[in-house]
């Protein structure tokens, strides 16, 4: 019976999300590319199960790279309204569109000149007839089987707040050099300060062959290390090359017998370099940007020093230093 109810719960909330996207139109864009527009913050402000849900928005909003704040509507009109300026967006969260705090501030907020923004589940609301852009968020029903206490609706509400978060942040192209900055004491925050020197993998884990290998034996030594890559190394031990997993499979794909070829018929010349001293974020910048997970690390003469893995700087499994 409890394992039903709880399959029972996680469905309807999973469905009034779902719902959501069904009903998106051109209020979101518009909202968005007001927010990008603004020279303030975003002031986010709701009460009860809303307000709570508002702070989570706001904490979100605030460590991807868009100012924000709570404002509680009671303590708003007692004093607080003195942190909003002409230049901020206000954004008010409520399901029903009826709360009184929040339509009894409304008329202040806009007398400060702000842009009024509506997450409601009902678009003929008060609150909703008084916004310049509202955001639909209602459900069909709620998890709470009495129909009184907010579940799904604040589950949708968050959902759309997390929605609004990561457009913007590829609307800003937020990225993980900024995420850094505003993270200086979060795990991958203090990954991201360390040296790419830190996490390369090095010596005889380096998967490299010389010029003029045969792609069988390189495919052997791609196999060896298991990065899904290899490195084509000059006599000088300067890169020449490189070969991915997705080399090989565009290889086959085109039908061609890898047993004839040699490493200079697949590599990639030229590939993307770091030095060993450059910063992880600046590695992980160029991964993002290049849609790559691995990268050679070369210095100041071309020549090769280690290689770096996507997942050698996020920290998954085991944390590596230098392949140890």
């Amino acid at each position: 019976m409890v394992i039903k109810q709880v399959v029972e719960v996680l469905k309807i909330e999973a469905q009034g999300i779902l719902k959501l996207a069904d009903r998106i139109d051109d209020n979101f864009p518009k909202m968005v590319e007001t927010i990008c527009r603004s020279h303030g913050r975003l002031i986010i402000s709701g009460i009860g199960k809303s307000g709570l849900v508002g702070r989570k928005i706001v904490a979100t909003l605030n460590s991807t790279g868009t100012r924000s704040l709570f404002l509680h509507p009671a303590e708003a009109m007692h004093g607080d309204l003195g942190m909003v300026g002409p230049d901020d967006i206000f954004i008010a969260l409520s399901n029903s569109g009826e709360t009184d705090e929040l339509n009894i501030l409304v008329p202040s907020i806009r007398k400060i000149g702000c842009t009024i923004i509506a997450f409601t589940g009902n678009k003929n609301s008060t609150l909703a007839r008084h916004s310049d852009i509202v955001i639909d968020v209602g459900v069909k029903q709620e998890a709470c089987p009495l129909g009184f206490v907010p579940t799904a609706s604040t589950t949708a509400l968050l959902a759309m707040g997390d929605a609004l978060a990561v457009t913007l942040i590829n609307k800003k192209h937020f990225n993980s050099s900024d995420f850094k900055k505003i993270h200086p004491g979060g795990t991958l925050g203090q990954r991201l300060s360390n040296k790419v020197k830190d996490f390369m993998i090095t010596g005889k884990s380096i998967p490299k062959v010389p010029e003029r290998t045969t792609m069988e034996d390189a495919v052997k030594e791609i196999n060896r290390v298991g990065l899904g890559v290899i490195l084509i190394i000059r006599a000088d031990n300067t890169l020449a090359g490189i070969i991915t997993d997705g080399d090989l499979r565009r290889l086959i794909a085109k039908k061609k017998s890898i047993h004839k070829l040699t490493v200079e018929d697949a590599m990639t010349k030229k590939p993307r370099t770091v030095a060993p001293d450059s910063p992880a974020y600046d590695a992980l910048n160029m991964m993002e940007k290049y849609q790559i997970t691995v990268l050679a690390i070369t210095d100041s003469a071309g020549k090769v020093r280690g290689i770096l893995h996507l997942h050698d700087i996020l920290g998954k499994g085991a944390f590596k230093f230098n392949g140890t």
